[in-house]
């Protein structure tokens, strides 16, 4: 083991998340000093050993981090508001700023004032856009965050670049399409119950194309991040490399727990009616069967990066950590 991964000290907040559990056993594994920072306590369960805990309550308040950022070389910032489908407040972009923008923005800038090497930033691909047609976003690519949560999240790459410039603290911000994995929760948790239901789907002869990242490349991406020189100062989109669609994920997942796939089609004009009548519906109609693609070759170039796990691998994993729920 290199000598300057046990001499690494790194910050991870929202380290009990989906992303967040993994990226520690990861980071302990690789001997890395790590700080866990996270609302409540850790249990005796929950806590692994070789890592610090920081219970810091909640992150919307918390107005000092001068404890928990000694002598840490980098910051891996997770912890958000994320997206939600029923949203509950009466103004969610505030509330979306509150949690995304301040909260990193006023963790960034303690780290910059303990001389913090380089902050990890997670974002999202939905700083790019909801939908592609044709060619796949990449870093170039004019940005358009339509709802309050992508705008938060824009909003907080923005500060975090302005920041970096005038402290001299390297930011690496990294825009993940749609993760999956064990454990995973949301659209692919609900998928796999309609699968393993047999309920049927209307997703034959979907011709559309997704992008999807695997948790374990991920991770493997955010602890190339907060290493590599040439990382320093650049935005990455993080995806597997090799787009499916929805048709192919359902065959995919349904093959990984032995069912067979109950697929049907709708016709293309039925949709676009149906579609007229709601905004909710475009919404639904768009997220099924519209297309959403990233180009991470920039990740593969400049940093030599090569996802350590396929889409067929990632999908059969996802599939076992739910059946062995």
């Amino acid at each position: 083991m290199p000598e300057d991964n046990r001499n690494s000290r790194i910050l991870v907040t929202g380290a009990n998340g989906f992303v967040g559990q993994r990226l520690v056993s990861a980071l302990l594994q690789q001997e890395y000093n790590v700080i866990c920072a996270q609302r409540n306590d850790a249990n005796k369960k929950e806590k692994k050993p070789g890592c610090e805990y920081y219970a810091v309550g909640d992150f919307t308040e918390m107005s000092a981090w001068d404890d928990v950022l000694g002598g840490v070389d980098s910051v891996v910032h997770l912890a958000a508001r994320v997206h939600v489908m029923q949203e509950t407040v009466a103004d969610p972009l505030a509330a979306f700023r509150k949690a995304n923008v301040e909260v990193t923005l006023k963790l960034a800038g303690a780290a910059a004032k303990k001389k913090v090497r380089r902050f990890v930033y997670i974002s999202t691909i939905k700083v790019n856009g909801e939908q592609t047609e044709e060619n796949a976003f990449t870093e170039k690519d004019a940005l358009n965050p339509v709802d309050p949560y992508a705008r938060s999240k824009f909003e907080a790459e923005q500060g975090l670049m302005d920041l970096g410039g005038a402290s001299g603290m390297e930011i690496v911000i990294i825009r993940p399409v749609l993760v999956y994995g064990p454990g995973v929760k949301g659209n692919v948790f609900r998928l796999l119950q309609l699968i393993e239901k047999g309920t049927p789907l209307p997703f034959r002869g979907v011709n559309n194309q997704r992008s999807l990242l695997a948790l374990d490349n991920l991770i493997d991406l955010i602890i190339l991040c907060s290493q590599h020189p040439a990382a320093a100062n650049q935005i990455f989109l993080a995806t597997d490399g090799n787009d499916i669609s929805t048709e192919r994920l359902v065959k995919l997942c349904a093959d990984s727990m032995h069912r067979p796939p109950r697929l049907f089609g709708v016709p293309v004009m039925l949709r676009r009616i149906l579609t007229c009548l709601s905004p909710r519906l475009r919404k639904l109609e768009r997220r099924l069967y519209g297309s959403l693609q990233a180009d991470s070759s920039k990740a593969r170039t400049l940093l030599g990066w090569r996802p350590p796990k396929s889409v067929e691998q990632g999908l059969l994993d996802t599939v076992n950590g739910y059946l062995n729920r």
